[in-house]
């Protein structure tokens, strides 16, 4: 009995260590940022997601699910937050909307198929909670925060495309490519590089 606890205690130990590692790794990625070329210049690409999909995969959806709240702890201690967390509980909702679907998925079956379909799931996951959440959300606070109209973003996003010219077609044209556009680039790398960190992570 106090074998098999022992050798549970160690196992949660490693799953907790991974985490860690898998954290911090996805917290410097989301330093480093890309501006994309059809989307207002806050909109900034980065590839966090990858290390927390890695774990996801590898640990499962709940260890998924720690790793994007660590990331986002990490990143709120790093550089703080302009939106009294609220950005911040934002990203960490789309995170977990875009590695639970492709986490439960490809727990039901471990096949290359599966892991597709659950990177399938996972986009589009991210680009549908994610344009909830801008429209109703993001978008609204942060035009508090900085005082600037709704409008100010949509002539943003105007002056880039010129088919932006509400709120409902800047979600539209900005943010559903966007997120798209992630999660393709983000489930792509993953793919590539799964089987490579696998054994790693289960060890």
């Amino acid at each position: 009995m106090k074998s098999e606890l022992s050798v549970k205690q160690r196992n949660n130990t490693k799953i907790i260590a991974k985490v860690g590692v898998l954290s911090a790794v996805a917290a410097v990625l989301m330093l480093l940022e890309f501006p994309l070329w059809f989307a207002p210049g806050f909109y900034e690409l980065d590839f966090s997601e990858v290390p927390v999909l890695l774990g996801t995969f590898a640990l499962g959806p709940a260890a998924g699910v720690s790793i994007e709240f660590v990331k986002i702890l990490i990143n709120f201690v790093i550089n703080g937050t302009d939106t009294g967390g609220i950005g911040e509980l934002a990203n960490f909702i789309v995170g977990c909307s875009f590695v639970i679907p492709a986490g439960f998925i490809y727990k039901h079956k471990k096949t290359f198929f599966t892991a597709i379909m659950g990177l399938v799931a996972g986009t589009l996951g991210l680009t549908i909670v994610g344009s909830i959440i801008n429209y109703y959300l993001l978008l609204p606070v942060y035009s508090k925060i900085y005082g600037w109209p709704i409008q100010a973003f949509i002539d943003m996003g105007n002056a880039i495309n010129p088919s932006i010219i509400n709120l409902k077609t800047f979600v539209m044209y900005a943010v559903v490519p966007f997120n798209l556009l992630k999660g393709l680039a983000v489930s792509s790398i993953t793919l590539l590089i799964y089987k490579k960190i696998s054994p790693v992570l289960h060890r």
